[in-house]
């Protein structure tokens, strides 16, 4: 993760904003003050992010996919086709 100082940040924040979109990494960009220090992530990996917590967090569906991992690494799933949407053809 790559660090930028504030003041370098500012003046080029537009490079940076198309950095941390493009690239998909976050950017720490730092301050004098140490608590002021702060990190810039894309939307879509914050949302990804919040996303993930929210799974991890849910205890029912962590055990469906636990469940699933089991099944898989067992041998003991079914595959299905997946099923056409008509609107799509």
């Amino acid at each position: 993760m790559e660090a930028v100082a504030y003041s370098t940040f500012r003046q080029n924040l537009k490079s940076y904003m198309k950095q941390v979109n493009d690239d998909a990494e976050a950017l720490i960009v730092t301050s004098k003050n140490v608590d002021e220090t702060v990190v810039v992530m894309s939307k879509r990996d914050y949302d990804n992010m919040q996303e993930t917590l929210r799974i991890l967090s849910n205890s029912y569906l962590m055990e469906k996919i636990q469940k699933g991992d089991r099944q898989f690494q067992q041998g003991t799933f079914t595959s299905h086709d997946l099923i056409e949407d008509e609107a799509d053809e």
